[in-house]
């Protein structure tokens, strides 16, 4: 009995000592994640997909309206469908190129968070991994006043549209006799310069101006933009916790170059001291 009884102990305790090392690794490797990059990119890209998803297809909205009500001439709105069309194809590279960068920058924060650096003792800085952490802040600062631009542009179209939709509010809240009143309420696409002044009805009063007002693709539109100027907002917000996280990560590598620096200074020093005393502890035996 008592052998089987200490067997049984022997394999609870190889149990519980590989449950522990499970555990202790688990710890160690949630340890090595750097979660404020983690956020940051994730943030980025719900950004970016939100700023390029609803973006495109409300310019593509926008451009229906115009031309089914705004502007019957295709001649008078030509450029305006050309840089439509430029600024949807300028989406798709935004969104491919923030969807590498913020891998890289979240490559870049596993590889400079002081949780991998105790895990891999080993781990010595470079001069070149120092210019590569430098060049993501200047870069991601750069990116950031970019978008901060975009942010303020995509806030237009929300403006223009809620404009159009103030001007409905107040066709609906008119009693039903007040027809003349209702028909001096207009909404002039003209005067924000998306097209000539030349073009065709241009305008939009009264009953013509509810209609536009009551229309599916007026509402997906107007809402869109609201969400795509949302998505930039976030960008704009994720880029500047990469600019936080990356200035903390370099200024991390700057004085682990320093101190890795000074380590080797000090082992060269006791280096030589070793080598003076060998060679005078050999002097003095060849004396004696």
């Amino acid at each position: 009995m008592k052998p089987a009884m200490e067997t049984a102990a022997e394999e609870t305790t190889e149990q519980s000592q590989e449950r522990k090392g499970c555990f202790e690794c688990c710890i160690k490797c949630l340890g090595g994640v750097p979660y404020a990059s983690l956020v940051a990119t994730i943030l980025c890209f719900s950004g970016v997909a939100l700023f390029c998803g609803c973006g495109h297809v409300a310019l593509t909205g926008t451009l229906n309206i115009l031309e089914q009500h705004f502007s019957s001439n295709a001649s008078d709105h030509a450029l305006l469908t050309e840089v439509i069309q430029l600024m949807q194809y300028v989406i798709y590279g935004i969104a491919s190129f923030f969807f590498l960068y913020g891998i890289i920058l979240l490559a870049e924060g596993f590889y400079t968070t002081s949780a991998v650096k105790e895990m891999h003792s080993e781990f010595k800085t470079t001069a070149c991994g120092r210019c590569i952490s430098g060049m993501f802040v200047f870069l991601t600062y750069i990116l950031g006043v970019a978008w901060l631009g975009v942010f303020g542009f995509s806030a237009v179209p929300v403006f223009m549209f809620y404009n159009i939709r103030s001007s409905c509010d107040v066709l609906k809240a008119l009693p039903v006799n007040y027809t003349t009143a209702a028909e001096q309420i207009c909404v002039d696409i003209r005067q924000y310069g998306i097209i000539p002044w030349n073009a065709l009805p241009g305008k939009a009063c009264g009953s013509a101006l509810e209609n536009i007002c009551e229309t599916q693709q007026f509402y997906m539109s107007y809402h869109l933009f609201i969400v795509a100027c949302a998505g930039a907002g976030a960008t704009v917000i994720a880029l500047i916790h990469f600019l936080m996280v990356l200035a903390s990560n370099w200024a991390y590598l700057k004085d682990a170059s320093k101190t890795q620096a000074y380590q080797d200074i000090k082992a060269k020093e006791e280096q030589e001291l070793q080598d003076i005393q060998s060679r005078s502890k050999e002097q003095l035996n060849s004396y004696t």
